[in-house]
């Protein structure tokens, strides 16, 4: 099979697109990492956020639940001869005790529902942006897909 020759004109051009193809392809990887990038610090700051505020909500609660335990510690010393307003006092602390714990639970709750929906919002942005970088990478392939066309139709009117 004899080899052919290409003139010094085709052997630039197929250089320059080679090197074309190289920058386009560096290009979109570049913009594709720095979306990811992107993407991961905003999950992790709302997330973060989050695990702040439910953390400072249930901080919180629980000082005050502490607080009311303590002055009830001092209120059951200060009236213990005086039994019967010391039984409703103490009902009346079950009572906010058992609120406060209702409380805590509801904020849970309320914490497991927003990292749920959280992590609903991030799996559909995250589908998005799969879908995307789908269409970028079909994009780049008839990029490439045209230069390569380009090249073998030059190069067949070279050799013609």
């Amino acid at each position: 099979m004899p080899m052919l020759f290409l003139p010094a004109d085709t052997s630039k051009m197929m250089q320059s697109k080679k090197k074309r193809l190289d920058f386009l392809t560096k290009n979109y990887m570049k913009g594709s990492q720095q979306k990811l990038e992107q993407l991961w610090n905003n999950q992790y700051s709302q997330r973060q956020k989050l695990t702040e505020q439910y953390s400072q909500q249930v901080s919180s609660a629980r000082q005050q639940w502490e607080t009311e335990a303590q002055r009830a510690e001092d209120q059951e010393e200060q009236l213990n001869n005086l039994m019967r307003q010391q039984q409703k006092i103490f009902q009346q602390l079950k009572v906010a005790h058992k609120q406060k714990l209702k409380t805590v639970k509801e904020l849970y709750k309320q914490y497991i529902k927003n990292i749920e929906e959280m992590d609903r919002s991030h799996e559909t942005f995250l589908q998005g942006a799969q879908q995307e970088l789908k269409k970028d990478m079909a994009s780049l392939q008839k990029k490439i897909l045209a230069d390569m066309v380009s090249i073998d139709q030059f190069g067949r009117r070279d050799r013609e």
